[in-house]
């Protein structure tokens, strides 16, 4: 009984923390997070434009679970040219090199044998973008050098798992005015380009809430993962460890640093249950210490007085969820486990709604209503090269379009969909949910990453 009550009162005294505020509106008892001074010389890359390449010349570094889909993907896009393919194993660059060849493309040559060979792959002379698919400890590392080197990159997500990381991405973009850009392919599937398009254009009116989620039940695939990076980073770091595919939809449906910015999260989290027992009847393995908890929920409010709920979840029974949803002034969006949008009738194409009464956001509007909303304000992206995308595949299509979007605006010199702040922002839950959790669901400062421009620009705009 004393154990519950003091449970309670940690709780409660959380709470309080969240609500009491200092003067400048942020709570009193928040952990601050430093923001490093800018180094001279140095600008932000806000809508970084550069030179225009018609032919992208492209190696990819690690071609284990994500990488090889990226390769054969790339395949299908004009002015691609695939020069060399790196794996610490030579089989996985021999059989992407063997697909290559099989569609009649020149073979890339190839570069294998332990953890460091990736440097070789940086400083060749004949590419322009570093595709990166390694495990998380890998990736910002290898960012960074990919830019040192001259290259553009574009990483997996999370493309960063600590503060430092984080800043040396950004840092190393200002400083050699190249595009990194996170390989998030949630913004692209089509529910989501759908509702920012629905966003941009007024009808949710203003999105004041949303939340997004991964909840996946990873048992059948983590003996997929070399040397079990995966469940070792879950044993050893406590958060939100995967936060980019449920945060990222949503901030850019909020314009996050395109005119409002994340200000602070507090984070709770469930005892470690499910991975500890899964590791003990598959593999032996009696882990006392395991750190991540089975479910994470994390609160983030913004500068603007708008919030954010984000969930991640990858060992209890339950379904497949991505969450996406959208509380706006006007309307309402949802993805998973039901997809719809709730909308009043005086907000509707009065043609929309002739066979329907009473329409009001109570409920969803009927399957006819929401086929014809979603046709009339499909993203234009989707509209040019959704057939192709569902062909080609990845995730229903979303990973193709992701690809596409990267080359089609290095190809014409555009800023990229996605910049090195929107890396930054999804990236951070990771080392911050870990902070507040460690210190009993403080609030944490989530850091200005563009350090004063978040407010620059007026809203997202997908260039064309």
């Amino acid at each position: 009984m004393k154990k519950v009550l003091f449970t309670l009162l940690i709780f409660s005294l959380a709470l309080i923390s969240c609500t009491q505020q200092s003067k400048d509106g942020q709570p009193s008892t928040m952990i601050k997070t430093p923001v490093p001074e800018r180094p001279a010389g140095q600008n932000d890359v806000l809508e970084l434009r550069t030179d225009p390449l018609p032919t992208v010349r492209v190696a990819f570094i690690g071609l284990g679970m994500r990488g090889p889909g990226a390769v054969e993907r790339m395949t299908h896009i004009d002015g691609v040219e695939i020069i060399a393919l790196c794996d610490v194993e030579q089989k996985n660059t021999e059989k992407v090199n063997k697909m290559l060849e099989e569609k009649g493309l020149p073979k890339a040559q190839e570069f294998y044998g332990d953890t460091t060979v990736w440097r070789k792959v940086t400083a060749l002379p004949n590419v322009d973008l570093i595709y990166v698919a390694t495990d998380w400890k890998s990736h910002a590392t290898i960012g960074v050098q990919a830019m040192k080197d001259g290259k553009h990159v574009a990483i997996e997500v999370p493309s960063a798992m600590n503060m430092d990381e984080i800043w040396a991405l950004i840092n190393t973009s200002e400083q050699t005015r190249k595009h990194c850009m996170q390989l998030e392919n949630c913004v692209y599937d089509f529910f989501e380009l759908t509702t920012l398009n629905m966003v941009q254009q007024g009808l949710l009116g203003e999105v004041i809430h949303g939340e997004g989620a991964y909840i996946h039940g990873l048992q059948p695939y983590w003996d997929e993962y070399w040397n079990d990076w995966r469940m070792d980073y879950n044993k050893n770091h406590r958060g939100d460890v995967y936060p980019t595919h449920g945060l990222g939809p949503v901030c850019q449906a909020m314009n996050i640093h395109r005119g409002d910015k994340l200000n602070y999260l507090v984070s709770v989290d469930t005892k470690a249950v499910g991975n500890p027992a899964f590791l003990k009847e598959k593999r032996g393995e009696d882990v006392k210490d395991f750190r991540n908890g089975d479910h994470t929920c994390t609160l983030i409010s913004t500068e603007k007085g708008n919030s954010i709920l984000i969930e991640h979840n990858i060992t209890s029974p339950r379904p497949y969820n991505r969450m996406y949803q959208l509380t706006g002034t006007k309307g309402f969006a949802n993805k998973y486990p039901v997809q719809g949008y709730a909308l009043g009738a005086e907000d509707l194409d009065p043609e929309m709604t002739k066979n329907h009464e009473n329409l009001t956001t109570h409920s969803f509007v009927p399957d006819d209503v929401k086929k014809a909303l979603m046709e009339k304000y499909k993203h234009p992206i989707a509209k040019d090269i959704e057939e192709k995308a569902k062909q080609v595949g990845g995730h229903g299509g979303m990973d193709f379009i992701m690809d596409y979007r990267l080359i089609y605006c290095l190809q014409k010199g555009l800023p990229l969909d996605m910049d090195v702040y929107d890396l930054a922002e999804w990236c951070c839950l990771i080392p911050l949910t870990e902070i507040s959790l460690d210190n009993n669901s403080a609030p944490v400062e989530i850091p200005d990453f563009t350090r004063g421009a978040w407010n620059k620009l007026d809203g997202l705009k997908f260039a064309q």
